[in-house]
């Protein structure tokens, strides 16, 4: 005889259980430990498997938990379908796309603060976790949990460290040139390693070159050491530094900027030796997370010159979150990123980006968008209204509603990681306050058919318009940001009009007159005449 299938509360009986079961719990150890212990002191394709494989036992149950509570009369069978499909094709759209796994990286941030996902198809390779997770709720199945104090732990002590464990990953680090010196006649490049948002210092990763910058390999022993023990720099950004062997060969750098000039009369006078501009700059600011307030970290840091045989030199440049570059013997510039450190020796391209190459931008530009569509349902309908007679109380509380979440949405443009999420619902929110008080106006039922038709068109039409413009910009044209936005507000027009003309098809509203019933003249009419 088939089991009778768990329904409603059995079904959310059934979830905690898989989320209390033994297997789930350790897996959610697992996690924590190897994100913020393992993974650090064991940096490797080990300690990274493992936490996906950790993460595919573990995140079903939650997500199946979540699901009960939202919807309490779900079966369980189904509840468990949902997660383990959810996440098992979450799992491999981010792990096979380099734009769907920007785009978890950007929610994920929101969620957690910095956080980078990677694709990389070798993770699929711990999708069979899922049948550990599966065959978990399969022994859950048999024991639910029964006792309201068992089910009260699990939801009060085990869904926050599991959803706590699955959002908050290790820390995001993010490497920054900072330094350049020479070291026994050697060029040496050194970087910080430090988290998301961390102070710069400690630890030093240093890169040393035996031919004047073409290759590089990890400092030795002794070199870290002679390193850390030179003296203290007491040249800054716009002091010359100038070539022992040509003392009237100079470098300096432009401070703000990643700029290198150069003098051939010991600093007299000055002429660009090489740069990355300020459009350049900009895309590059889009690139890297925590560049500092206005792109900061995107600058030149510190420069070095190396005398090589034949009276030539070799000019080192630190360009903060950019890496490093490097002037060759024959006066030829190029960017080396980090030195062939572990981020990579290949720097991006200048001049080009796509949306996976951005972070938040994908999502501010489509709130932003949706803004302008509702902005453009909210006039419609305070027209709507104030044509009709009766819509004047709306209109005002429609328009603190977009004074309130225009506040918010300049935040989401201008917060950093930690405010944006709520910069985020907040907007969110008060977009849809105001496009329900914009389609619901006073009296709807007698509001014709062809106005909403020809609102909802020009809202469409403005989503489609500033989508045009904001992807242009993801896409690096324009560069500024700025100009992305006036561009879009210039898309909001057309919509505006549409929706502003739409109010034509309202007439003025009129109090009913109910005439006598029956009239006087109706009773005379149908009252019989004098027999004949």
């Amino acid at each position: 005889m088939r089991p009778v299938e768990p329904t409603g509360s059995d079904g959310a009986r059934i979830a905690l259980a898989w989320l209390g079961h033994p297997v789930t719990v350790l897996a959610l150890v697992v996690l924590v430990l190897n994100d913020h212990v393992f993974k650090a002191a064991f940096p490797g394709p080990v300690t990274g498997k493992l936490s996906d494989v950790a993460g595919l036992v573990l995140a079903p149950p939650l997500v199946a938990v979540l699901v009960t509570l939202v919807v309490p009369r779900l079966p369980a069978r189904a509840a468990a379908g949902v997660a383990l499909g959810s996440v098992g094709a979450g799992f491999t759209l981010v792990k096979s796309s380099g734009y769907a796994a920007a785009v978890a990286s950007d929610l994920w941030s929101v969620v957690s603060g910095p956080s980078l996902i990677r694709a990389d198809l070798t993770d699929l390779l711990t999708l069979p976790a899922l049948v550990l997770a599966a065959w978990v709720w399969g022994r859950a199945r048999r024991d639910p949990v029964g006792r309201r104090a068992a089910r009260l732990v699990r939801l009060v002590v085990l869904l926050p460290a599991a959803t706590l464990a699955v959002a908050a990953t290790g820390p995001v680090r993010y490497p920054d040139a900072v330094t350049t010196t020479v070291v026994g006649g050697r060029l040496a490049a050194g970087a910080t390693d430090t988290p998301a948002g961390a102070a710069d210092g400690d630890p030093w990763l240093w890169r040393i070159s035996d031919d004047a910058g073409v290759r590089w390999r990890a400092a030795a022993e002794a070199e870290e050491a002679a390193l850390f023990r030179r003296p203290e720099r007491t040249a800054r950004i716009g002091d010359r530094v100038c070539s022992t062997a040509s003392p009237q060969r100079c470098y300096r750098l432009r401070p703000g900027a990643i700029r290198v000039e150069e003098s051939d009369d010991a600093g007299l006078t000055w002429r660009l030796s090489w740069q990355v501009t300020n459009e350049q700059r900009e895309l590059l600011r889009a690139r890297y997370p925590e560049s500092g307030p206005n792109g900061d970290r995107i600058a030149g840091q510190d420069l070095t010159v190396l005398d090589v045989a034949g009276g030539r030199h070799v000019v080192l440049v630190a360009n903060g979150r950019d890496g490093f570059a490097v002037r060759a013997a024959d006066g030829g510039w190029r960017r080396i990123g980090f030195a062939g450190g572990r981020w990579g020796a290949e720097p991006p391209p200048l001049g080009v980006i796509s949306p996976a190459d951005r972070h938040a931008d994908p999502l501010r530009a489509g709130l932003l968008a949706v803004a302008l569509s509702v902005l453009v349902l909210a006039v419609s309908g305070a027209r709507a209204g104030w044509a009709y007679g009766s819509g004047r109380v709306a209109a005002v509380v429609q328009a603190v509603f977009l004074v309130v979440g225009a506040m918010f949405l300049l935040g989401v443009w201008s917060a950093d990681d930690l405010a944006l999420p709520l910069m985020v619902v907040g907007s969110a929110v008060l977009l849809l306050g105001s496009t329900l008080l914009a389609l619901i106006p006073p009296r709807a039922r007698e509001v014709p058919g062809g106005w909403f038709a020809e609102v909802v068109l020009a809202a469409v039409l403005t989503l489609t318009l500033t989508g045009v413009a904001l992807t242009s910009w993801l896409y690096g044209r324009p560069v500024y940001a700025m100009t992305a936005v006036l561009l879009a507000g210039l898309a909001t027009v057309p919509g505006l009009l549409l929706g502003w003309r739409a109010a034509r098809l309202i007439g003025s509203w009129r109090p009913p007159v109910d005439p006598p019933y029956p009239s006087p003249v109706a009773v005379d009419r149908f009252r019989p005449g004098p027999a004949g």
